[in-house]
């Protein structure tokens, strides 16, 4: 019966033979293809052996397809199936009727052959006859959908359910091929889940792997919904009387591993004797003519005879995330704790890396973390730190030491000062920051747009930050020789004085250029009139950030150009392109003039205000002569001290960079700085990233494309290189030669047995963290006597 509920849809009719000949059946399937892509969703396929019909319709997206099918269709109707599709048959089907089905509902109004159902892992088939052998194998079912369903009228084939692991099966009996037996032969052998229901006499099932259990009132409720839609669907609803009597129906389900009997194993001599020589020794198929030692060598070693053993490499490398992460960041701990209901510490654990985990990482980040995160490298999302980040504007301070009598001046209030600051004030030292701005933050108060940067979120951070760091003196131009009494009165001091002298081009008309810094910081305060059309030169992430801002403030022609491709990206340069800004290079200024800029090349671009974000400088003039620079910055070692032993400098006067490599930088030189002052010698922490190969990402559902809250991000989290504590190695192991000990501080380790494990590496090649890795072991010593 044609089914009228797409009668509505766009239709068409697809043949399976042309001019007397066949269609092959890959020009049949684009033929498909292509009418689903132009919206048909209602095709009727006059099948002539064609195979694969109807499955992988994903251009529908989540609109419905109906593929009514005539004639014969070949095998593996509806094979890679999507939840999206109806498939209906209008008679017999062979082989593979929903090969790898992932959801589609399909039809048989007939007998369908052999393996139907083969790997089946979600939607329904509904089969109005029998079906062939090895049907319902392998299936699997993901614990967040809806088990896959096989229902049969009849009876099944031989070895049906052979290595079932999940989904349901229903078996009705009714006029099967076998009337002796509706099971076939030898079926769920190799079965570990799911569960099968069936009505009528059977032979006998692999009692090792299946049991038969009550139907309790849940199931048979279940059964009895399920049947009345099955019978409609199959058009013998009359025959629901018959096959709803409670007591001809039997259930089969798998059996536990701890139910499963254990099997005697033969012994070494046992085989050797009962088996070996018996076929192979004297009198045996070839006794007569080889010579065999019977001496029985141990095939399988352990201990120090093993070729390979596991070692537990927990921790050992750095998660990719925080190894891109230029403030170091451990964003997989934060995740780890919130998996394990502990979202306040794992919000919190961020005030230890950051003063600004909100406002940075939450929204002016570029997100490295996420850029190097595992799961993108099989093209899955990354977990999205940025909802952490946002939630982070509510972190709790932790309980701060006393300030100790140590006391280090910080020349500058931006990121990079700060983080020294809170850093320091951690460690229970006296920071003392001074800067010549009203307001704390740096160019984060007073030159990134609110368009980036919510107000009140930077807002709250500062108050946050004003409880850590109580001496603050504001309005203070510091000079060279303010900074050399500093050093008499202060244990250290910290250059943190930013980059504030903008790079101008040395060609005529200068004087007109509006630097970048200067314009933002104006239209942030709404204090500038910008013209209609505006040019800028420079179309890095600040030019970006300028073309916004001249766009809010009434620009209409905005272009930005630059010597090569521009190295804008992420948030701000989608931003630009959004407001209709247009982005030119090569290009190379000549000249600025009142009608704009002249090229090399002699054209004139139109431009009432001409912005120039080439980059920025430090002011020099503010560095002591005890500092070396070079090429104007700030020469600094690994720990961001100068050449002048007291002073340390940190942010854009040491280099251009991020937020984050200027609060990295802070962090760094407030550890060398701790150090330093406890008599110890500094030591910056290195860790190689863990290989991405070593992770293993099939546990994780590739068809999620976005996070929906903190706990779903958790769980997504492939927590690379720190064990997850999952136990699958404990379970898989074949020697159980794994064991978990708690530790005295609340840790745990995984300890193998030695003399139980024999080096399969099973444990290394299911890890999904990758913490267990498979080495050679050492090699044995001989000596000689």
């Amino acid at each position: 019966m044609r089914n009228t509920s797409y009668m509505h849809s766009k239709s068409c009719v697809i043949k399976g033979i042309e001019n007397g000949k066949r269609v092959d059946s890959r020009i049949l399937e684009e033929r498909i293809q292509e009418a689903v892509s132009k919206g048909y969703r209602y095709i009727e396929v006059e099948a002539f052996g064609q195979h694969g019909i109807g499955g992988r319709l994903w251009k529908a997206g989540s609109e419905k397809v109906y593929i009514r099918i005539k004639g014969t269709p070949g095998q593996r109707v509806g094979s890679m199936g999507f939840p999206n599709t109806l498939i209906e048959v209008m008679g017999h089907a062979p082989d593979d009727v929903g090969w790898l089905n992932a959801g589609a509902e399909i039809i048989v109004h007939g007998n369908a052959t052999n393996g139907v159902a083969n790997a089946m892992a979600q939607g329904k088939i509904y089969i109005a006859g029998n079906i062939g052998a090895r049907g319902m194998t392998m299936t699997k079912r993901n614990p967040k959908f809806a088990p896959p369903e096989l229902w049969v009228l009849g009876g099944v084939g031989d070895y049906f359910a052979e290595f079932m692991a999940g989904g349901i099966a229903v078996i009705c009996g009714y006029n099967p091929q076998d009337p002796e037996n509706v099971l076939g032969y030898r079926p769920c052998v190799g079965m570990v889940g799911g569960k099968i229901f069936f009505r009528g006499p059977h032979k006998g099932f692999s009692q090792h792997d299946a049991k038969l259990v009550v139907i309790e009132d849940q199931d048979w409720n279940w059964l009895l919904e399920n049947l009345e839609i099955f019978l409609k669907k199959i058009n013998r609803e009359e025959l629901f009387p018959e096959l709803s009597k409670r007591e001809e129906w039997q259930l089969l389900v798998a059996k536990t591993p701890m139910e499963r009997a254990p099997q005697p194993r033969r012994s070494m001599h046992s085989f050797r004797m009962e088996v070996w020589e018996k076929e192979l020794g004297e009198g045996g198929l070839v006794g007569d003519l080889i010579k065999i030692d019977p001496e029985p060598i141990p095939v399988i070693a352990t201990g120090i005879y093993r070729r390979y053993v596991p070692v537990w490499e927990n921790k050992k490398y750095l998660p990719p995330c925080q190894a891109n992460c230029p403030t170091g960041m451990p964003v997989h701990l934060r995740w780890q704790l919130i998996r394990s209901g502990q979202i306040d510490e794992g919000i919190d654990l961020a005030l230890a890396y950051s003063p600004f985990p909100a406002t940075v990482c939450g929204y002016l980040c570029p997100n490295l973390c996420m850029d190097a995160c595992t799961r993108k490298t099989q093209k899955m999302p990354a977990v999205d730190v940025r909802i952490l980040g946002q939630k982070s504007v509510d972190a709790h301070l932790p309980d701060l030491p006393p300030m100790g009598d140590k006391k280090i001046a910080i020349i500058g209030g931006g990121p990079a000062g700060i983080s020294v600051a809170w850093q320091l004030r951690l460690r229970g030292h006296t920071p003392v920051v001074f800067d010549r701005e009203e307001v704390l933050g740096g160019k984060m108060s007073s030159v990134i747009p609110f368009s980036r940067l919510p107000k009140e979120v930077l807002e709250k951070e500062l108050e946050r930050m004003r409880k850590v760091i109580p001496y603050v003196h504001l309005r203070k131009n510091i000079t060279k020789e303010d900074i050399e009494k500093l050093k008499n009165e202060y244990d250290f001091v910290v250059l943190a004085i930013g980059a504030q002298k903008p790079r101008i081009l040395p060609v005529p008309g200068k004087e007109r250029l509006v630097p970048a810094l200067s314009f933002l910081r104006k239209s942030k305060q709404n204090a500038i009139k910008v013209p209609e059309r505006v040019v800028i030169i420079g179309a890095g992430n600040v030019g970006c950030d300028a073309a916004t801002e001249a766009h809010r403030l009434g620009a209409k022609d905005i272009t930005l150009i630059d010597i090569q491709e521009p190295l804008s990206f992420g948030k701000e340069r989608k931003a630009a392109e959004a407001v209709g800004a247009k982005f030119r290079w090569p290009c190379f200024t000549k000249e600025i003039t009142e009608e704009g800029v002249v090229l090399d090349t002699g054209e004139l671009l139109p431009a009432d205000m001409v912005i120039i974000s080439i980059g920025d400088m430090p002011e020099e003039s503010v560095i002591p002569e005890s500092v070396e620079t070079e090429r104007g910055f700030v020469k600094v070692n690994e720990y961001y001290q100068t050449s002048d032993p007291k002073i340390f400098a940190v942010g854009d006067v040491v280099k251009l960079g991020l937020l984050t490599d200027a609060i990295s930088a802070g962090r760094i030189a407030a550890m060398a700085i701790d150090a330093l002052l406890k008599g110890e010698t500094p030591k910056v922490e290195k860790k190689e990233p863990i290989p991405y190969e070593r992770v293993k990402l099939e546990y994780f559902d590739p068809r999620k494309l976005k996070f929906d809250s903190l706990e779903d991000c958790a769980e997504n989290c492939a927590s690379c290189g720190q064990c997850r504590d999952c136990g699958i190695c404990i379970t898989v192991c074949p020697q159980a030669a794994i064991s978990r000990v708690e530790k005295e501080d609340g840790e745990f380790e995984l300890v193998v047995d030695d003399e139980r494990c024999i080096g399969c590496g099973f444990c290394a090649n299911v890890c999904p963290c990758g913490v267990w890795n498979l080495v050679e072991n050492e090699p044995l010593e001989v000596t000689y006597l």
